[in-house]
């Protein structure tokens, strides 16, 4: 039987695969693209939320670069990232890692480590929810361009709480091989390392995220299904995947719920955890993409349950956090009994 209807919205809930930039609220992005002068393609709130549509991931990646480009300034960031942090909490997400993509932004002149440190400033204004902090190489940027933000953000990690490393961007045209010697650099210098892998390239990219940058998760991982060897693989060293279901769909890198990987996945026992990507650009929420488990994959409850539990186990948060998000979450599903 599957799982009776729960309210998701009450479950303190942990996310692993966010981007800042795209989880802004909507009526702050507006904010700001009126306070920059606003913009000839949309010119009201209701036009914003119809234009994140996209064909394909090459025209989200289009869609991507045009609302960043409403992200001019320090303080921009601290505003947005605010923001970001109230709207989690409002939705009781209790801890979440989000990434961050400075070198998207260095053509405005804002330094990795001003925007990193304003990044941090914001979110800290809402000790509701603890957010700490992934950088996003893009591997667009290349290897040498990679290192550079790297070598960046290494100076103000402590202070502005950056735990990780992880590239996002065109897999096929930046396979994870390029990047090893900066991943090595990273891991030596005590960054925690993930990758977006089989998300819009296959199964040849969450192999070389494995093997090439010895990730301890894999951002998406979705088309590791093509491979029964690499499925083997993940099973059983249990491998974190940051599952983003509805990112998929809204992308059109899975055609349909119908065939989403992400079933097979989680049938065959790898480490599932569910996450948002960019909420705000996809329309979704964390709590919706619970009641995808539930509705679209058709999920009993101790499945969901164990998803649940999984990104608590899968975070890089410290064994103490650890320790209270296990409990918290514990309690809310022996209170829904």
């Amino acid at each position: 039987m599957n799982a009776r209807m729960r309210d998701w919205s009450t479950m303190p809930k942990v996310e692993l695969h966010l981007h800042l930039e795209g989880a802004i609220p909507l009526p702050t992005l507006w904010e700001l693209i009126e306070q920059h002068g606003g913009d000839e393609t949309i010119r009201t709130p209701a036009e914003l939320v119809n234009w994140f549509t996209y064909r394909d991931f090459a025209h989200f990646m289009e869609t991507w670069v045009w609302m960043i480009g409403f992200l001019r300034s320090y303080e921009d960031f601290t505003c947005a990232s605010e923001a970001v942090a109230r709207h989690l909490a409002s939705q009781n997400i209790v801890y979440a890692e989000s990434f961050f993509s400075p070198s998207d932004f260095r053509h405005r002149d804002l330094d990795p480590q001003h925007l990193a440190i304003a990044i941090r400033t914001g979110l800290d204004r809402v000790p509701e929810v603890e957010v700490p902090l992934i950088v996003d190489l893009v591997r667009d940027r290349g290897p040498k361009g990679s290192a550079r933000t790297l070598a960046a953000i290494t100076e103000v990690a402590g202070e502005a709480r950056v735990i990780g490393i992880g590239i996002g961007g065109y897999e096929a045209e930046n396979p994870p091989e390029l990047f090893a010697d900066v991943y090595r650099t990273a891991r030596n210098s005590g960054f925690r390392l993930t990758a977006h892998a089989g998300e819009a390239a296959g199964p040849e990219s969450v192999w070389g995220a494995i093997n090439a940058l010895g990730v301890e998760r894999i951002g998406h991982g979705v088309r590791a299904a093509e491979d029964p060897a690499l499925v083997d693989y993940l099973v059983e060293h249990q491998t974190p995947l940051e599952v983003c279901p509805t990112s998929n769909i809204r992308t059109a890198v899975v055609s349909d719920w119908e065939t989403h990987p992400a079933r097979q996945l989680i049938e065959a026992g790898a480490m599932v955890t569910i996450n948002t990507d960019d909420p705000a650009l996809f329309h979704s929420s964390l709590a919706g993409e619970y009641e995808v488990l539930q509705e679209r994959f058709g999920l009993e409850e101790d499945a969901i349950r164990r998803i649940s539990r999984a990104a608590v186990e899968a975070s890089w948060a410290p064994a103490e956090t650890k320790a209270r998000l296990t409990g918290s979450l514990n309690a809310w599903w022996d209170a829904a009994d």
